[in-house]
């Protein structure tokens, strides 16, 4: 089930996210002695990371994935999700774990997909954060998505909505330049995670909103299945809940 929690604010949503999420990781490290994250990146982002690093958390217990990354993205682009989590994340924790990074410029994308899933294999999510995109995006499983694939990553086409929307939040000059496919965390691997914490704000998100929590479960909504994972905790500002109707 996904538990709601509501704010006035996207500032307040991001806090208390970076809260509950540092509640879990503390508690995986007391219970296992180590930790295993996966960040989310894009806007919806920005204040809950720039929150969770301020966490009294031993950091080097911590071992760190991300979601999805473009096919072709070199590090030095300003869209890369890699740079976005080492200038915001990884550079601000020196005493970090370990950050396994998808290479998304690869020159072998198969081989790239059996490492970085190999080392996701040998660490079970404890925490997972994440969104959900204006078409109802779970990473960069973008509807129809594949809900059966077993593997921990996949190459995936982005669609035109997908797209427009990393073009509108500014990360590309034009729609042209948006990448066509990325490497996403597959859906079945993120349900896998023991705690995910989901934060969502803005209006033009709120009927994704709407539908992954009102509507049923399905690959044309993809966040959707959420509803079936057993510690799912979703924190909105006011705009992103403005549709809900119960």
């Amino acid at each position: 089930m996904i538990k709601i929690h509501k704010f006035a604010t996207k500032e307040q949503a991001a806090i208390e996210a970076a809260s509950a999420g540092a509640r879990a990781i503390v508690e995986a490290i007391g219970k296992n002695g180590r930790a295993n994250i996966v960040l989310a990146t894009g806007a919806s982002q920005f204040e809950v990371i720039a929150a969770l690093i301020g966490h009294e958390i031993d950091w080097s217990q911590v071992t760190a994935f991300h979601l999805d990354e473009y096919i072709g993205m070199p590090e030095t682009h300003p869209a890369s999700f890699r740079r976005y989590l080492r200038e915001r994340f990884v550079s601000r924790l020196p005493t970090l774990g370990a950050f396994h990074f998808i290479r998304g410029d690869a020159a072998d994308v198969d081989e790239e997909l059996r490492r970085i899933g190999g080392l996701l294999d040998k660490h079970p999510i404890d925490v997972m954060f994440a969104g959900i995109g204006e078409n109802g995006h779970l990473a960069f499983n973008d509807p129809p998505a594949d809900f059966t694939s077993t593997m921990a990553y996949k190459v995936v086409d982005l669609d035109e909505r997908c797209r427009r929307q990393q073009f509108g939040e500014g990360w590309f000059a034009t729609l042209e330049e948006v990448p066509l496919r990325a490497v996403s965390m597959t859906v079945r691997r993120i349900m896998a995670s023991k705690v995910v914490i989901l934060t969502v704000p803005d209006e033009r998100k709120a009927e994704a909103v709407r539908d992954v929590l009102e509507g049923p479960v399905t690959n044309a909504c993809p966040a959707s299945i959420l509803q079936q994972h057993e510690n799912c905790q979703l924190f909105l500002d006011g705009p992103a809940a403005s549709r809900l109707t119960r």
